[in-house]
């Protein structure tokens, strides 16, 4: 990417928190915003080119953030366990607050959303709440309710963190490893989370919807993007074959493809 990782403060959890965020091609001014949203154990670095690629393809402007306890953004507080409503605050909070502190008005231009996992149910829970501020959603991979499938993954992951070099590698992306890992595994395997779902909540959203998954996704099924389908008669699907969890390292070039018609073909006016 081009342009150098910057730091936004906001108040979140009635404490002061940095959040880490990078603007992609602002001089496009005039174009739409496209808002990145980063996995369960993602970063702003761990989109690697696709981003700019993406905006690229459309004439986008792209915003990359870690969310609080990823990247370089404020860590986890020692002993901190997030809730059941983790990804609800996520989108209801501090996604709106990050806007605020970066000046950026939605309700005057709203944004594009391209959420990938966790940051694809965020992505879905922020159009319910701010249906005026948001033109589309892109949604990879995205849970809409927890499967038997992502459990056994998610447990999985937890024995590669603790018996292999996860940990090292995810260094290189995280200030703090453990903020990231065990935030995200721990509520992931909390048994109050299995009930966690957002099925009948998205029912609401009205913006245009596409919803991509890969046939070999051992943190999800099919169901979780037919279940958005049925209830959002508006949404495309994209089901790429050959493809596992991460539709924009597995399939980049079919995913930016059918992203960009998708942003061109709903987006108003010149733009872009």
């Amino acid at each position: 990417m081009n342009d150098a990782a910057s730091f936004a403060e906001i108040v979140w959890a009635s404490r002061p928190t940095r959040i880490e965020y990078q603007w992609i091609a602002p001089a496009r001014s005039s174009a739409p915003l496209l808002v990145f949203l980063h996995e369960g154990l993602g970063s702003l670095s761990m989109w690697r080119d696709f981003p700019e690629r993406l905006c690229d393809a459309t004439g986008c402007r792209g915003l990359l953030y870690s969310r609080p306890g990823y990247g370089r953004s404020t860590p986890r507080l020692a002993g901190e366990a997030w809730d059941v409503d983790f990804m609800h605050r996520q989108a209801h909070e501090v996604l709106p607050a990050l806007l605020e502190a970066l000046g950026y008005d939605a309700q005057q231009d709203p944004i594009w959303l391209l959420g990938h996992s966790d940051g694809g149910s965020i992505a879905l829970l922020h159009a319910t709440q701010h249906p005026q501020q948001v033109a589309g959603v892109i949604v990879l991979a995205p849970h809409i309710m927890v499967e038997d499938i992502s459990i056994a993954s998610i447990e999985q992951a937890r024995d590669a963190y603790l018996s292999t070099d996860l940990r090292e590698r995810l260094s290189r992306y995280h200030d703090d490893p453990d903020s990231a890992f065990w935030g995200w595994n721990d509520i992931w395997l909390n048994p109050a989370f299995r009930h966690w779902s957002i099925e009948n909540e998205i029912a609401s959203i009205d913006c245009p919807v596409l919803a991509v998954q890969g046939h070999d996704d051992p943190y999800g099924s099919m169901e979780q993007i037919r279940g958005i389908a049925r209830r959002l008669p508006q949404t495309e699907l994209l089901e790429l074959p050959a493809c596992g969890h991460s539709p924009h390292r597995d399939q980049p070039g079919p995913l930016i493809s059918a992203a960009t018609d998708f942003i061109k073909r709903h987006t108003k006016g010149d733009k872009p």
